[in-house]
């Protein structure tokens, strides 16, 4: 039987309660068999001087969620280097898992960068989309060769941001309930983001 797989790429910089809900939402109500969490390694739309080491984003994504059954850590981009797209990601994974259908989520604020994405006409081809909402967004003004082809779901709007966490502990604010405990503990312990340039 083909395995129904979902992937959450991201930064997770750090990870947080939003990526966790998200995901089991989508899990839920889309009935996968796993969602498959991928941390970047260097993405290509960012401004890597405010993400810490990939060891770290990694590890916060494991303690995040080691107690899911139905949750996974890939380290398929980390492995690679350069910069990570999510056009070769889907290929790899498509010859890990040979039977499986991947269907990659990604949030409203994504959808509209789609076009800007590498070989955006072949990814569409080869992997399926699952449209979150994100607040503040609305996917109703994206491109039609893009809505044609992802799958739209609404999941429970939490407006919570790695960036708004990283500003909270550079001002020496409280982010319990935000993120996991053994994140905040992790985060704390290996001093990240005290000094985080991000604005």
């Amino acid at each position: 039987m083909e395995l129904k797989i979902a992937v959450m790429g991201g930064t997770f910089n750090p990870p947080h309660i939003a990526h966790l809900i998200c995901a089991e939402e989508v899990y839920d109500l889309l009935k996968f068999d796993r969602v498959l969490f991928i941390p970047n390694a260097i993405p290509p739309h960012k401004n890597n001087n405010e993400i810490v080491n990939a060891h770290h984003r990694y590890m916060m994504t494991i303690l995040s969620t080691k107690d899911n059954p139905h949750f996974e850590v890939s380290q398929i981009e980390l492995n690679r280097s350069g910069r990570s797209y999510t056009v070769e990601t889907v290929k790899e994974l498509k010859k890990q898992y040979e039977n499986a259908e991947i269907h990659w989520i990604v949030g409203a604020d994504s959808i509209l960068e789609m076009p800007f994405w590498k070989n955006i006409d072949e990814l569409l081809e080869i992997c399926h989309f699952v449209a979150i909402n994100r607040p503040g967004y609305d996917i109703e003004h994206a491109e039609e060769r893009i809505l044609r082809k992802i799958q739209p779901i609404k999941v429970t709007e939490i407006d919570v941001s790695s960036s708004d966490i990283r500003r909270r502990i550079r001002q020496g604010l409280s982010i319990r309930y935000l993120v996991p405990p053994e994140v905040e503990e992790y985060i704390y312990k290996n001093g990240l983001y005290v000094n985080d340039k991000d604005s």
